[in-house]
């Protein structure tokens, strides 16, 4: 059935950059130009067309031509079938940071299983991969076996780590979080417990052998009851330097080993064999190196790291980094430095993104839960990924300011939207891109997802440039254009041919769409940046009446015609007719 996008905004974006090279490049054609776009009903661009004939308004200042040349001749880098994860937390309702406590009941012990929109949230991304850890994951207690204590719940105690007690999970709730999984589709890593049987021994540092007793009798659990746990993840933020506690290189490394041996044991007649992941701390390129060495080849599967670049939630310049380029690219070096850690010391063994929110202890209020967040998500996405990073998981699914789903009302924030984008449109393999555009404009080239061509991310963290984007794909050192020649014939006609085409399918799906491709542009609702509404192709992103997530509707555009960006917006260009060999081979 044909959709039609209507909205102004979308012929905006879409017809703009032909006005602007009008004046560039035949200033004589503006009034025919006008002329056409009023017979089209197009009124507000025919308004404008008539101020550019005129040298005081000026399209100049606020304009900016850039050109992307993507090699689809290699894929540089490859994710995981599932990079999408999020994460469920620990956290006790009454966890409060900066005199607000946004938690509420949003954790892996309390969260609501039986609202039906959390299924439907889940089921949209088909298999997200679903990460239970947090800061309390070192003090949970699994109710299952003999006990050496009581199993009593999370309370705040003085001088708890994080100031809450041990807490206990019972098996009745890992049982329901097991139905909601599997009628979702969840791919599930589990953190468990790396404390245990530990001793304190001064400041943050603890110190003895790892007691796997605990969470042998949990693992024995999960596998009889035959729920499919993906990867099991050992202890959370406790290398290095840690925070809260920390644990030695050495010492992680040998009950790494212990840990292996566990999950050999118990999955001995498993068809399907686990991953061991770990030390889901803050990257550390000594202790890493030192990890790998004494657990050595064949123990650790994926090496996990947290991020949390942005600083403190109540950092009252979160979104002047978030909007800074150079800010944003200063996490690359912990990246690169990861990536090549691993290749020396445990080539064996791949780079996860266990847990990143931005921005800590909860999040920024109205910042991490808002529009402006997705410039530093979906940044981060495409920067983790092109350092062959496998697996990004997101903190959290649901509960903080950083949730994907908002804690009070489950209902979607503007990063899971971004995030939906990304995991229904970015492929595994990830191509390399020159681009002659300034640091503003960010980009990120991968194969498309489940289909022929190429999907490009365009990050435009600009308040004040409009770019418009000429793309070329290389292949065998030679270049191939993909947009309108930048000097047409004196005529115009490729211009006018161009523009018939796309204002009669710009939002329709047609029989022609292999000739077009697909735009996805992204923006906040009223140009509000740290508005709660994100909106696509002009259209709020809103839950249906019937409680089911909006159609994520392309519009469709001539493919010989050049992108355009606005201003702090983002953009997915999917081109499904561009040839890419090296996608072929994924």
């Amino acid at each position: 059935m044909d959709k039609t996008v209507s909205h102004e905004s979308v012929y905006e974006a879409i017809l703009l950059p032909e006005i602007v090279r009008t004046k560039f490049y035949y200033p004589h054609k503006l009034e025919l130009l006008g002329e056409f776009l009023s017979k089209m009903r197009i009124v507000h661009l025919s308004l404008f067309i008539s101020l550019c004939i005129f040298p005081a308004a000026s399209l100049a200042e606020g304009v900016a031509y850039s050109s992307i040349e993507v090699n689809v001749t290699e894929v540089v880098a490859e994710t995981d079938d599932n990079f999408i994860c999020a994460t469920l937390d620990w956290w006790p309702h009454d966890k409060c940071s900066y005199n607000r406590c946004p938690w509420g009941y949003s954790s892996a012990i309390n969260l609501n299983l039986s609202n039906p929109f959390m299924a439907t949230a889940i089921q949209a991304f088909k298999n997200l991969r679903i990460r239970i850890g947090g800061s309390l994951q070192d003090q949970v207690v699994y109710d299952v076996g003999e006990l050496k204590s009581p199993c009593h719940p999370f309370q705040k105690i003085n001088g708890g780590l994080f100031g809450f007690s041990k807490g206990c999970f019972h098996m009745k709730r890992w049982d329901e979080l097991n139905r909601l999984f599997r009628k979702t589709g969840v791919v599930v890593t589990f953190g468990l417990n790396a404390l245990n049987g530990r001793h304190w021994i001064k400041q943050d540092v603890w110190g003895g052998d790892w007691d796997p007793s605990n969470a042998h009798n949990f693992i024995k659990y999960t596998v009889s009851k035959g729920y499919p746990v993906d990867s099991w993840e050992f202890g959370n933020e406790l290398s290095g330097s840690g925070i809260g506690a920390r644990v030695a290189a050495e010492q992680y490394g040998k009950d790494l080993i212990a840990l292996r041996k566990v999950i050999h044991e118990v999955y001995e007649s498993s068809h399907v064999k686990p991953l061991v992941i770990a030390p889901g701390g803050f990257f550390d390129e000594q202790w890493y190196a030192k990890l790998l060495e004494v657990s050595g080849q064949g123990v650790i599967n994926a090496m996990t790291h947290h991020i949390y670049n942005l600083g403190a939630g109540n950092d009252p310049s979160l979104v002047s980094k978030i909007l800074n380029p150079s800010f944003l690219s200063e996490i690359s070096t912990t990246f690169s430095n990861l990536r090549d850690t691993i290749q020396r010391h445990g080539a064996w063994a791949s780079a996860w993104v266990g847990e990143s929110g931005g921005a800590y202890n909860s999040g920024g209020h109205q910042v991490s839960n808002t529009f402006v967040n997705s410039f530093w998500y979906l940044d981060q996405l495409g920067m983790a990924s092109k350092y062959n990073t496998k697996v990004y998981c997101r903190q959290s699914l649901i509960g903080g300011n950083y949730g994907l789903l908002n804690w009070s009302t489950s209902l979607p924030n503007p990063d899971y939207y971004s995030a939906l984008l990304w995991h229904r449109l970015m492929g595994k393999g990830v191509l390399a891109l020159q681009s002659d555009a300034p640091p503003h404009l960010r980009s990120y080239a991968h194969c498309s997802k489940g289909r022929a061509g190429v999907t490009l991310l365009l990050i435009n963290l600009s308040n004040e440039t409009h770019f418009i984007t000429q793309f070329h794909s290389s292949r065998n050192n030679n270049v191939r254009t993909l947009g309108i020649d930048h000097h047409p014939d004196d005529k115009g006609t490729i211009l006018f041919q161009g523009l018939k085409r796309t204002v009669s399918f710009v939002g329709t799906r047609s029989s022609k769409a292999p000739t077009f491709r697909e735009e996805y542009h992204l923006t906040p609702k009223d140009g509000y940046l740290q508005s709660q509404v994100m909106v696509l192709n002009g259209t709020p992103l809103e839950v249906t009446g019937d409680g089911e997530i909006p159609a994520l509707e392309p519009a469709l555009v001539d493919v010989n015609s050049p992108v355009s960006v606005g201003p702090l917006s983002i953009a997915f260009i999917v081109f499904p007719t561009m040839y890419a060999p090296a996608c072929n081979q994924i």
